[in-house]
Formats: C-alpha cells, structure tokens, sequence
C-alpha cells in the first residue's frame, strides 16, 4: 500500500500542528496559517483538513480542560503523529529533489 495523498491545505495544517508543538487546536492553527501564509483561512477548513489527518493517522488529538474563558468547553488539541513527522520528511525529499533538479534555477 503506498503513502496515503495530502493535499496542499493538508500538508500546510500537517506543518503548522508540528510547529505548534501540542498547543494546536483549530483557532491556533488557522491564526498561524493566516499569518505565515497571508491566505484567508477558513475555520471550518482547517477542522475538516484535521479530522482527515486525524483519519490517515498524521495527527492525533485528545481534549484539554474546560476552561471558563470558553463557557466551560473543552478545546481539541492536536499533535503531530510519527507517521506524520514521516510523511512530511518524505513530501520535503520530493520537494528538495525537484527542486535540485531545476537546471539554472533562477530566484526571482
């Protein structure tokens, strides 16, 4: 069986809950990619693109505490799985070799 497809949405939600380091929930992780990528992030996009995550087995999550600042609800917090850190080793070897491949690469 080969290597389960990200998309790109996918592997930038991937990257940003290994940058976050076990603080990522979706509020965090939209608020990073928005400031990283100067995209308009959509909520509701990055909790589907973590749930399918989730599914393929490149995150898991687990519930934080109530907190009264959220009216007593509980915030679902991710982190990186190994096959996660795996996968994006691997997507960054493909990357790295097309573009060592490049004949005269110019920067612009």
């Amino acid at each position: 069986m080969g290597r389960a497809y990200l998309g790109e949405f996918e592997e930038l939600v991937l990257l940003t809950v290994a940058v976050l380091e076990g603080g990522a929930y979706g509020v965090t992780v939209a608020a990073e990619l928005k400031q990283r990528t100067n995209r308009t992030i959509s909520l509701s996009g990055v909790h589907i693109a973590l749930y399918r995550l989730e599914e393929k087995g490149f995150v898991h999550s687990e519930l934080g505490g109530a907190t009264t600042a959220r009216g007593g609800r509980r915030k679902r917090l991710f982190a990186i799985t190994a096959s996660g850190k795996q996968t994006l080793g691997e997507l960054r070897e493909v990357r790295n070799h097309l573009w060592d491949s490049i004949p005269n690469p110019s920067v612009s």
